[in-house]
């Protein structure tokens, strides 16, 4: 089993050596026999041992690590059984190499079928289990207001959009100018709506924003039971940030039509919501993806050039037709 193991990390690529000096600190002090070790990405294993299967997870720092670990304790406590635990029983102490500090999450067999938002009942499922989150997390939200931050989506979405401006000498290569200048104008509208509805994105009550809606985060298990997982980036703020979100990540599958969105439950709220209505026209997806191809210098990756381009180009003249129907919309409320 141990060789397998070693086989995965060789054709993995990456630091061989490192795996190999990561597996010798891990066999000398976990409690159990080490029989898997394989590299899945980043600093993110899977290990087994004869009792279990577990995910290991590095950290920046011991304070980190200690976040999640007492976040998604707290999360069990209150109610919200959608998640994973942390393993806290497996080592003789604290598991620290070579600059990060190492937990064991529990681990979850993955159904045949990933969760993805091209359904309808996944979409339903995904905000349903969403909801619960925010939920439960408002209830003890006041004990993590000195630990993490205050979500501003403004100040966010400026810098992406300052950013996106200054990477478009590069970006050019691969995209039409016309283009470009009308994703900056769909961001330009956007932002000076928000500035005047600024109070939809600070109003209270607020509640514990995930902050990574992406669907690689609902994970479906075996049994068929939806976990909502990784919650490295949470904060603080009203739910209507997450529900942004989450609207930008499932728009491109209801083909940017906003009266399919106000359909959905949850999403019905902000039907007259000028903030809303102005925020769901950032192209948020489009900026975060070029800026990264960029700042990544991944554009030579045909892989990531492809899927780039394609989020830019197939849907373009939709979401063109989109940023017109929330114009439309603004101006009959």
């Amino acid at each position: 089993m141990m060789t397998k193991a070693v086989i995965t990390a060789f054709k993995n690529g990456g630091d061989d050596k490192y795996y190999f000096r990561l597996l010798s600190y891990l066999k000398k002090h976990f409690l159990e026999r080490i029989i898997r070790l394989t590299p899945l990405r980043g600093a993110v294993y899977y290990l087994e041992t004869p009792s279990r299967p577990m995910i290991l997870k590095g950290y920046s720092s011991y304070a980190k690590l200690s976040l999640q670990e007492n976040f998604t304790e707290t999360l069990k406590k209150e109610g919200f059984d959608h998640t994973y635990s942390f393993l806290r029983d497996v080592s003789d102490e604290p598991l620290y190499f070579e600059g990060l500090f190492f937990g064991c999450i529990e681990y979850f067999q993955a159904d045949k079928r990933p969760f993805q938002f091209d359904s309808q009942t996944n979409r339903k499922a995904g905000l349903k289990i969403l909801n619960k989150f925010h939920t439960i997390t408002a209830s003890f939200v006041h004990s993590y207001k000195e630990l993490i931050p205050v979500y501003n989506i403004e100040q966010k979405w400026k810098d992406r959009t300052s950013q996106f401006i200054k990477n478009i000498p590069m970006i050019q290569y691969f995209l039409g100018r016309e283009q470009i200048d009308e994703i900056v104008n769909w961001a330009d509208w956007s932002l000076e709506g928000m500035e005047k509805c600024n109070i939809d994105f600070a109003e209270e009550p607020y509640t514990i924003l995930h902050g990574d809606l992406a669907h690689h985060n609902f994970f479906r298990t075996y049994e068929g039971e939806l976990k909502l997982i990784d919650f490295d980036l949470i904060s603080i703020g009203p739910k209507i940030i997450d529900h942004l979100q989450y609207a930008n990540r499932i728009m491109p599958f209801l083909s940017w039509k906003i009266n399919s969105l106000f359909k959905y439950k949850y999403m019905k709220d902000y039907v007259n919501s000028h903030g809303f209505l102005y925020a769901i026209g950032y192209p948020t997806d489009l900026l975060r993806e070029w800026n990264r191809l960029i700042r990544e210098k991944s554009y030579d990756d045909e892989r990531k050039m492809k899927y780039t381009l394609e989020l830019t180009v197939q849907q373009f003249y939709l979401r063109k037709q989109f940023i017109k129907d929330l114009k439309r919309q603004i101006r009959s409320l």
